[in-house]
């Protein structure tokens, strides 16, 4: 009589994603909540950075805060803007606050920005860029009323700033409300922070840079906290779906669903910086190389860099933030400690397996199925014994209660 033989099936390996698949679908598994003490060392660096720049450096404002005088003509070709310093120390006796070029081929002119003059020193300054340079009007006729000068009072910066300073209250006044009606307070303090973190940050690099500061700079500076607290929003939006009902659950904690709200919402951060940043790289590029319009480029200059600073509150700062808020009172504090208690129980514990010895032949080689018994001392699901893989969804499936 043979004995009959049973083929065991081969087990095949679980098909291994690459990095960017794992990106697009959010299981990447990238710990930013459990790791978010580093984050915060980043960014309290960042921000002791930007704010010793502020104090120490300050900034650099344009004739629109600190008043003075524009004087514009056109440029002719071969003239470079040292020549024109040039002219100007030597008629005024005093370098200029700056010289640059606006516009482009035939509309290029040049644009001097000084401290305020007076009308002999602007006449002594038109007469010697005239015979220096000869700027001609449209019909190609040497003219001096083609040098043109106009006066910028600092109290018309004042008002900018002010009016600045009472549009951005009101803009945080709005998203309080907001935020902590429609999601919590927690996460209201978490978008504040954030925000706070990128008008600093901001600010402190146009000051450790030396760019100048121009009403377009206030303006784009107000923009990028819109953009900011979209991205912020959400995240906070897959943290609130994430967590519904995590209190009654004991496999996962309020710090592990919220960091797989990151994971999940990672690839649309990125792809909506990446959608925002392009097309301002693109105004910075007709703005600077093609049409010389100082305000286009300040302006998509304070985006820039507020656009790239705000994806990185929003992942790394301000959701991290908000389970610290969380985890530090409450329901959510006393659930982590519940969960962690229960792991550290399973770790602890000695289950015990029994194993049934029975050898099944096939294909030449013996087969050993080993099966595991319930133990009094601990449970026999390992998974309990450690936490969840950070960019693992949930499996939604739950144990019947043994009675």
């Amino acid at each position: 009589m043979s004995e009959s033989t049973i083929t065991e099936p081969k087990t095949t390996a679980a098909p291994h994603h690459s990095f960017f698949s794992r990106l697009y679908t959010g299981t990447g598994a990238f710990e930013v909540v459990g790791k978010r003490r580093i984050y915060y060392i980043i960014t309290a660096v960042i921000i002791l950075i930007s704010l010793a720049s502020i104090l120490f450096r300050g900034f650099t404002l344009g004739i629109d805060f600190e008043g003075g005088s524009k004087v514009q003509f056109p440029a002719g070709d071969g003239i470079s803007t040292t020549q024109v310093e040039d002219v100007y120390s030597t008629a005024i006796g005093s370098e200029p606050v700056s010289v640059q070029t606006v516009g482009s081929g035939g509309s290029k002119t040049f644009q001097i920005r000084s401290e305020a003059l007076d009308l002999d020193q602007v006449n002594t300054l038109q007469k010697a860029l005239f015979d220096a340079f000869q700027p001609r009007d449209g019909n190609g006729v040497p003219n001096i009323n083609e040098i043109s000068t106009s006066d910028v009072s600092e109290t018309w910066g004042g008002q900018i700033t002010r009016k600045a300073l009472i549009a951005l209250a009101v803009f945080l006044v709005l998203v309080t409300a907001y935020i902590a009606l429609r999601y919590e307070r927690g996460m209201a303090a978490a978008a504040l922070a954030a925000l706070f973190f990128d008008m600093v940050v901001t600010a402190g690099f146009y000051s450790l840079v030396g760019f100048e500061v121009t009403p377009a700079t206030v303006i784009g500076l107000l923009t990028i906290l819109g953009f900011s607290l979209y991205d912020s929003v959400v995240v906070f939006d897959k943290v609130e779906e994430n967590t519904r009902g995590v209190l009654h659950l004991n496999k996962r904690t309020y710090a592990e669903q919220a960091n797989l709200a990151i994971n999940q919402t990672l690839m649309r951060s990125i792809n909506t910086t990446l959608i925002g940043v392009l097309p301002v790289v693109g105004l910075m590029v007709i703005a600077v190389w093609l049409l010389g319009v100082g305000t286009l480029k300040d302006l998509a200059l304070v985006q820039l860099v507020g656009m790239i600073v705000g994806a990185y509150s929003s992942i790394f700062f301000a959701t991290p933030l908000l389970v610290s808020i969380k985890e530090r009172w409450g329901p959510v504090a006393a659930h982590t400690k519940k969960v962690l208690a229960r792991r550290e129980a399973a770790v602890h514990g000695t289950p015990k397996a029994a194993t049934a010895g029975t050898s099944v032949a096939g294909s030449g080689s013996t087969v050993t199925i080993t099966k595991a018994t319930p133990s009094a001392s601990g449970p026999t699901d390992r998974t309990t014994a450690r936490s969840p893989r950070p960019g693992a969804r949930p499996t939604g499936k739950r144990h019947k209660k043994r009675h």
